[in-house]
């Protein structure tokens, strides 16, 4: 099963269907055509299906209502704020929904739902992420980028490192900072070749922070998996080291 990152071929596809329009006399205005944006959308997935030739597809959607790590930081994602959506993307949106088959869940964003079905026991082995999302490389299994048309194979012990790596680097895209003044080399030198948590926290302490601070970090850097989520409650069973 091929578990897609909805979110991004759904903006792509939203991105390529809007048009400009000069009415004159300095009047401009957006416009887009659904169905250039559906058939934006259908091309991108027929490429990833042909490459890697595979038509049971689950397309994962964020939640429209709300993100849980706003609720840790309000800050979370706040430089996005006044970004707008391209014209015709909620549309777009609820058509997917509507023609194919999606998963989404309460509070959470896309990445979180990849994340979480990929690591379900039952799914182990049996299914392929497929985003360009350089988060999903914090989640064990197989992951395909289809910009890149790359196929990677990422073990438990790598993903790990590669969510410590994210902590210590944070993300400016998504708001939150990591540690100060580390970027990927230096997290590479901190971590060393037995990535623990155990470094990471005591970066935070040598830059002034402290260990609360870095957990902080590592909850909203943490891309869910199938052990922070409990099925039952609907809830997310925030990261502890």
């Amino acid at each position: 099963m091929l578990l897609i990152d909805a979110d991004i071929l759904l903006y792509k596809s939203a991105v390529s269907a809007e048009q400009e329009i000069d009415w004159g006399d300095d009047v401009w205005s957006l416009q887009t055509d659904l169905k250039d944006a559906k058939a934006a959308f259908d091309e991108q997935v027929q490429q990833i299906t042909s490459e890697l030739d595979d038509d049971d597809l689950l397309f994962c959607l964020s939640d429209r209502s709300g993100n849980f790590r706003k609720q840790l930081d309000p800050t979370y994602k706040s430089n996005r704020k006044g970004t707008r959506k391209p014209v015709g993307y909620v549309a777009l949106y609820d058509w997917l929904r509507v023609t194919r088959r999606t998963f989404s869940k309460p509070l959470l964003e896309a990445d979180d739902c990849l994340g979480i079905l990929a690591t379900m026991p039952a799914n182990r082995g049996k299914c392929v992420v497929v985003s360009d999302d350089k988060d999903l490389k914090t989640i064990p299994g197989d992951l395909y980028r289809p910009t890149a048309n790359e196929k990677l194979a990422i073990s438990e012990d790598a993903a790990n490192a590669n969510f410590l790596t994210q902590v210590l680097c944070g993300d400016p895209a998504d708001g939150y900072r990591g540690c100060p003044k580390v970027g990927p080399k230096t997290a590479e030198k901190i971590l060393g070749s037995r990535p623990t948590w155990s470094v990471v926290e005591q970066a935070f302490i040598n830059a002034g922070l402290s260990r609360d601070d870095a957990l902080q970090q590592a909850r909203l850097a943490r891309i869910l998996r199938w052990s922070d989520w409990d099925e039952k409650k609907g809830e997310v069973i925030l990261w502890t080291p």
